[in-house]
């Protein structure tokens, strides 16, 4: 025989309380779109060619977010992508991703007294190119990442089975997205390594390179 104890009225009282100021400091800890165009975020000059050489050096998958640190000439330093848990929208989640992967791949610029290089963030994702929730929880994160490691912060960019999109400044394009082949673009000096083959067809292909 077993012997339990019912939940009191008290009980179940507290924890919907718990709950609801959970779900408050969740919705508290996004931006929305009017909030992060009127927060001053640097326009990338040329938006596709950014979208594009993160596509292909990371082959996002949708739950993908990329997170890269560009220089003053946009050119990139470094980038690294992880897949999103399946777990609610949370900005300070989010946050402490993002900061996790910037500590990672590149040393903060926290002793600089105004930040030189630039976070952007790119999030592969299902769905329209409507700002959601998530993509609010995601802003959030990201500036405050920046803050915390240095770095100004820059764009927010979804990439879906639509297209891509900055969101808040409403420039995108249909290509790449979340379905396409990566493109020969990069973001940075160096080119993109050429994909390793063997045997004779790849001698062919060096010898008619090096005529």
């Amino acid at each position: 025989m077993t012997f339990g104890f019912a939940p009191s009225s008290a009980a179940s009282m507290s924890t919907s309380a718990d709950l609801s100021a959970a779900s408050a400091n969740s919705l508290a800890r996004m931006l929305e779109p009017a909030e992060w165009a009127a927060a001053g975020i640097p326009l990338l000059r040329n938006p596709r060619e950014v979208v594009s050489g993160l596509h292909s050096r990371h082959r996002p998958k949708p739950a993908t977010a990329i997170v890269a640190v560009l220089d003053s000439e946009e050119r990139l330093r470094a980038s690294a992508s992880f897949t999103r848990r399946a777990a609610p929208a949370d900005g300070w989640m989010f946050r402490n991703a993002l900061l996790s992967q910037l500590r990672r791949v590149i040393p903060h610029d926290l002793r600089r007294r105004t930040p030189v290089r630039t976070a952007v963030l790119l999030y592969c994702r299902d769905g329209d190119a409507r700002w959601t929730e998530e993509d609010g929880a995601w802003m959030w994160g990201l500036r405050d990442a920046c803050t915390l490691h240095g770095l100004r912060c820059g764009a927010y960019i979804t990439l879906t089975h639509d297209g891509w999109q900055v969101l808040g400044e409403g420039r995108g394009g249909r290509r790449p997205n979340a379905n396409s082949s990566p493109e020969p673009f990069a973001t940075s000096e160096s080119p993109l390594p050429l994909p390793r083959t063997g045997g004779a067809a790849s001698e062919v292909l060096r010898r008619a390179a090096a005529r």
